[in-house]
């Protein structure tokens, strides 16, 4: 039985009208697009969407004589099932979207026969996949990798891959949605349970086998943790000398993603048990400015008590100077931090000293972000005006 039309539903306190629609379409009448990924054949498009090969034939008559489909085609796909629509909301993206209805981002591209990093806009309208009876989604979480989730979920990594239209090697995200198949009954191990979806950090555990040109601070920036708790995990001195085989315990930090007053805010993240892992040394992020909203590129390059971190280029450092008023300064301003598909509140100032890590950028040194509950490196005290600002943006 048909459900009947949505014609509201309620985001934060708001309410938004025919923001999703649920309709039934004939099958050939408004078909659906799927880019073809790597792997693909019409036989498993076909049953990706339950449909039979000769639905998909008669919408694409040029492959009938075994015209071979290649990586980037676009194949038309019958459907008989009930669509849900939704229309883009301001600060939408493909990901928000995705995540929102807990489908995989590579499954809502298909559908929409967009392309990775595409851009939509406000009142475009968009098809929300269908989770499939032979596949479950999950949340990818700090340092998961394919591998690990295959791994996790006892799929094939090739399985994995292809159901996400995935290439080996190619990165995944924090936050992001992905298909699990369950073609090989996958379920978590129960030695390995997959992480709780609750509001409150959680923390897992792997194991690496030390290689090659490894040591505990290349290993501590891989995996996104502070050196001191590589260290303290795994029982070890600032002298010890790692040994190619040794295995060590790898803390996986799953941070879930917290609500916000409205859409202009960014997450309140403790610096402590959140933020430095969302965040961690290495990562690439954008920065806005709460205020005028000017955004800039920049990269954490190290940092414990907060996040020391600098411009990527020289044209971030003149955004970033602009945005001060034509100089660099200690003044402190609310800014959003945006990782990951994530909106998070901070306080930046913009004055460079200390160590530089990035060359050619025309920022000698590097500034302060701060997020909650941060501290000063000088004396581990709080800087009350940076946390005015993190409260600032995050609208509290």
């Amino acid at each position: 039985m048909m459900n009947k039309k949505f014609k509201k539903i309620i985001i934060g306190t708001a309410i938004a009208s025919t923001v999703l629609t649920s309709t039934m379409t004939s099958a050939f009448a408004n078909p659906l697009t799927h880019r073809v990924a790597a792997g693909d054949t019409l036989w498993i498009i076909s049953q990706k969407y339950q449909v039979s090969l000769e639905e998909i034939y008669r919408l694409n008559p040029q492959y009938r004589n075994n015209t071979a489909i290649n990586a980037g085609d676009v194949v038309k796909v019958p459907t008989k099932q009930q669509q849900t629509t939704y229309t883009v909301q301001q600060n939408d993206t493909p990901w928000i979207i995705s995540n929102k209805f807990k489908v995989s981002l590579n499954d809502f591209l298909k559908i929409n026969g967009l392309r990775e990093g595409q851009h939509i806009y406000p009142g475009q309208r968009m098809l929300i996949p269908s989770t499939s009876s032979n596949t479950s989604t999950y949340t990818v979480q700090n340092n998961d990798t394919p591998w690990i989730i295959s791994n996790k979920f006892n799929v094939s990594l090739k399985e994995f891959l292809n159901a996400n239209g995935l290439k080996e090697g190619q990165h995944i995200y924090p936050g992001q949605t992905v298909t699990i198949p369950s073609t090989s009954g996958a379920v978590p191990p129960a030695s390995n349970p997959t992480p709780p979806t609750s509001s409150t950090p959680s923390k897992s555990y792997i194991t690496h086998t030390v290689k090659n040109g490894d040591n505990l601070w290349t290993l501590s920036i891989q995996y996104g943790i502070p050196f001191k708790e590589l260290q303290n995990v795994n029982g070890l001195r600032d002298n010890h000398v790692l040994r190619i085989g040794d295995r060590l315990t790898i803390p996986v930090h799953h941070i879930p993603v917290k609500s916000t007053p409205g859409p202009q805010y960014g997450e309140l993240l403790d610096w402590w048990t959140e933020a430095q892992y969302v965040v961690p040394i290495g990562k690439v992020f954008i920065v806005e400015d709460f205020h005028t909203g000017r955004r800039w590129s920049m990269k954490r390059t190290i940092g414990a008590n907060h996040a020391d971190v600098e411009p990527l280029t020289a044209r971030d450092a003149a955004i970033m100077k602009e945005v001060w008023g034509g100089n660099y300064s200690w003044n402190r301003r609310p800014v959003i931090v945006e990782v990951d598909g994530r909106r998070l509140a901070a306080s930046a100032s913009a004055m460079p000293h200390d160590i530089q890590y990035i060359n050619n950028n025309n920022f000698q040194g590097h500034s302060d972000l701060y997020f909650s509950n941060s501290t000063r490196h000088v004396d581990g005290k709080r800087d009350e005006a940076h946390q005015r600002n993190v409260l600032i943006a995050a609208g509290r």
